[in-house]
């Protein structure tokens, strides 16, 4: 009898012989591209050193983030002045909900303290300079401190009331004129066509993925009822996404024309025509309407999947209890299907991230109709090189892309690690 050391080392071989030209064809074209790409981005590689790129460290990186005009507003003051306030709202939050959960007198006082320095700071940060800075970094250090010694064992829930908080309390300071980082790169964007298709990207993707999830779920829960005809309508929200992007960006570019079908309608509901083709406020909303049409069939189906994989006993048990459809709803299918949602919201954000075919259908080849209102992070990618062949510039962009997707999907993870229920 062999050994039974020697017996797992030959079904190892084995079985990486069989993955061997996955690995193969996974390195040719995936492994090695992104390898090679990242090492260009420190090139200076365009059609005039194509055989020979000059080594430039960071440049590309650089020059990425270069404004062609100084503006006005400085990038530290805002960039502080937004931290002190996003800090001085966690600690307000946690006097306000989580006060009587802290055990220790000690984790008490600091966060009454950082409440109350965070708010003064903020209403003198116009007046005393550097006061922001350090306040801001005091905080940012008693919090990391407070969250290492554990100072709340169970955190506060409410997180509608908590966003509604943060809206009244960010529009206050807002007019009350502390400076903060949107100011900055509102400003920041007509300078730099990076940062200008930085803040496209996110505004579509914050934009377009909440409103896809939420009516993704909706047309879940519809299609999971005991109606006649589930198998049809299936197919139908289905379609759109298996439909080629440049058909349906087409027959969108149709339907959004002066005298296409939606400004029909809008005319015949007494409304005046929308120039959604042709204004450059309607870009982003427009390319994302088209998305959500696409991407909610897709996202409905793997939502009727985690529905149809929830247990029905939890809901005859709850109809004993006498459960109302929305408790059943909030109690019983929201924390059984976020594994599901998790997945989607993971999914929906990267590929919201990488938009750029229906950009470029429908605006027949231009990053929106005028000031590059439609420029977006891999259409700059394209551009660059594509268009105008520096390869180095573009290489270095990708990274950057990547670089913000990761952080993303790092925080959410975070952020979704504690209120995802696996059910066993």
């Amino acid at each position: 009898m062999k050994p039974v050391k020697y017996r797992k080392l030959k079904e190892s071989v084995s079985a990486y012989l069989y993955l061997l030209p996955s690995f193969v064809v996974l390195g040719l074209f995936v492994f090695w591209p992104i390898i090679y790409s990242f090492y260009l981005s420190f090139f200076k590689w365009d059609f005039q050193n194509q055989d020979n790129p000059i080594f430039i460290g960071f440049e590309n990186y650089i020059k990425l983030f270069k404004l062609d005009k100084p503006i006005s507003i400085s990038f530290n003051s805002d960039f502080f002045n937004t931290l002190i306030l996003v800090m001085s709202f966690i600690f307000f939050m946690h006097l306000i909900f989580d006060y009587k959960k802290i055990e220790k007198r000690y984790q008490k006082n600091l966060v009454i303290i950082m409440s109350c320095l965070g708010i003064i700071a903020l209403f003198l940060a116009n007046s005393v300079n550097y006061l922001s800075i350090v306040i801001s970094i005091i905080q940012l250090i008693i919090y990391t401190f407070l969250i290492v010694s554990d100072f709340v064992t169970q955190k506060s829930n409410k997180t509608f009331l908590k966003l509604l908080l943060f809206v009244a309390f960010y529009a206050f300071f807002y007019w009350f004129g502390v400076p903060e980082i949107i100011s900055f790169l509102l400003l920041a964007k007509q300078q730099s066509l990076f940062i200008k298709a930085i803040w496209n990207t996110t505004y579509y993707v914050l934009l377009s993925t909440p409103i896809t999830i939420f009516l993704a779920l909706i047309v879940a829960l519809l299609l999971n009822q005991k109606v006649r005809g589930k198998a049809f309508f299936r197919t139908i929200y289905f379609i759109p996404f298996v439909t080629s992007v440049v058909a349906v960006s087409l027959v969108w570019q149709w339907l959004f024309n002066d005298n296409g079908l939606i400004n029909y309608f809008l005319i015949q509901l007494g409304f005046s025509k929308v120039s959604w083709l042709k204004d450059q406020a309607y870009t982003i909303p427009t390319v994302a309407i088209i998305s959500i049409w696409k991407m909610v069939g897709y996202y409905s189906i793997i939502f009727l999947s985690g529905l149809q994989n929830i247990d029905q006993s939890y809901y005859e048990a709850a109809e004993v209890d006498g459960a109302s459809p929305f408790q059943k709803f909030r109690f019983i299918t929201l924390p059984l299907l976020s594994p599901t949602t998790f997945f989607i919201i993971i999914v929906a954000m990267i590929g919201a991230f990488k938009v750029f075919d229906e950009i470029f259908i429908l605006y027949v080849g231009m990053p929106g109709p005028y000031n590059n209102s439609g420029m977006t992070l891999v259409y700059y990618i394209y551009d660059k090189f594509y268009n105008q062949q520096r390869m180095g510039e573009a290489s270095a962009a990708a990274y950057v892309l990547f670089g913000i997707t990761l952080v993303f999907t790092f925080f959410q993870m975070r952020a979704s690690k504690k209120k995802i229920y696996y059910d066993s």
